[in-house]
């Protein structure tokens, strides 16, 4: 079958729709697009795809692939994002779908995240009223764009989003970062909250060598542009052993969320385990990540944690006046929650950076929903 057969086959298919933030492109030649959907900002040739796989160029025009089309609809602890300041103990419905715009030899969802197009398309197709309707079906407060690049499936995003908010659902995402200030722009009144992970603390090294990632500043860019439009973040930071472990650069990093996003602003640092292509490597030293999380409060951040690693003192939450734990944790799981009905300390009446009020789950944590 020809590649213009191929297509017009393709085109009927209906995980696949009119892409959204992109232009024509005719100074690369005829009937070449760019995409300015992330950081990327790829110029494709007729025919071909984005950096992401996601996203092909039809007859000069940009399309998505994976409209609807989902390769997980799991309820998940709102904790689990992480974001632990941010609606504490809701349940979220969490979606996905293939592709991403990095290439990360570490990743935990690689299964998803790393395929492209050439090893075929994958997933269940849901529209989005009907993610919606499951969210509400099963108790959920609000929506999660996560487990691969949410940028990558913007158009669902969007629209799910949207919808979501008609019914009282909140909205957030896990995110790399790498998403452009006129995508967050569109965003704007229909998202709530991101985490923004952040990996060998941003060290421009090792984004080329081990996520293929050009550069990280414009990062910092994106955040920037989240804060403006009033969005809730949560920076986390995987900290790869040997590779992505130099405390200069948690430093730098931990400087401009304190200057930037403010001295509250939670900060995870997260435990690394083998998967993928760095199976090689060991998990983090627990020492490793007190010894970071250590420099991150020399810089003045309040709220430090450190992730994948259950039972640790710093899963919970301690009032940054009076260090009296607040919160205890194990996991994913509040097991005592000591502040007051408005987020004060009980010790001191310190009133901490935590949005929402706190909501007890009468059920486990996660559930797979398809």
């Amino acid at each position: 079958m020809s590649g213009l057969r191929m297509d017009d086959s393709l085109l009927k298919k209906p995980h696949v729709k009119p892409a959204r933030i992109w232009r024509e492109a005719p100074e690369r030649g005829e009937g070449w697009v760019k995409c300015d959907l992330c950081h990327r900002r790829c110029y494709i040739a007729p025919g071909k795809y984005g950096a992401c796989g996601v996203r092909k160029n039809i007859g000069g025009r940009l399309y998505t692939l994976v409209y609807g089309l989902l390769t997980a609809m799991n309820l998940d602890p709102i904790e689990k994002k992480p974001l632990l300041h941010f609606n504490p103990g809701s349940v979220v419905l969490s979606i996905s779908t293939a592709g991403c715009n990095f290439y990360c030899q570490f990743c935990q969802n690689f299964e998803i995240s790393q395929s492209r197009l050439e090893k075929g398309l994958y997933g269940f197709f849901r529209e989005p009223e009907d993610i919606v309707l499951t969210a509400l079906k099963h108790g959920a407060d609000g929506m999660t764009y996560t487990y691969n690049e949410p940028t990558i499936f913007f158009e669902l995003l969007q629209d799910t989003a949207r919808i979501a908010k008609k019914y009282g659902l909140f909205n957030t995402m896990v995110t790399n970062g790498y998403i452009t200030p006129e995508a967050v722009d569109e965003l704007e009144g229909l998202m709530d909250a991101a985490t923004v992970d952040f990996k060998g603390g941003g060290d421009p090294e090792f984004y080329r060598k081990i996520m293929f990632v050009p550069d990280p500043e414009p990062i910092f860019e994106s955040m920037l542009a989240m804060k403006e439009k009033g969005w809730w973040i949560e920076v986390t930071n995987l900290v790869v052993p040997q590779i992505g472990d130099k405390p200069e650069y948690v430093r730098k990093l931990a400087r401009w969320v304190v200057e930037n996003l403010g001295p509250e602003t939670p900060f995870h640092l997260l435990r690394f385990h083998p998967d993928y292509k760095l199976r090689h490597l060991p998990h983090t030293p627990v020492k490793t990540l007190e010894n970071l999380a250590k420099i991150a409060m020399e810089e003045g951040l309040k709220h430090v944690y450190i992730g994948n690693v259950w039972g640790h003192p710093l899963e919970d939450t301690y009032c940054p006046r009076c260090g009296y734990k607040v919160v205890d944790r194990e996991g994913f799981a509040i097991v005592d929650w000591r502040l007051t009905s408005d987020n004060r300390c009980p010790k001191c009446g310190y009133k901490l950076n935590i949005k929402g009020r706190y909501k007890p789950r009468s059920f486990h944590l996660p559930v797979p929903v398809f």
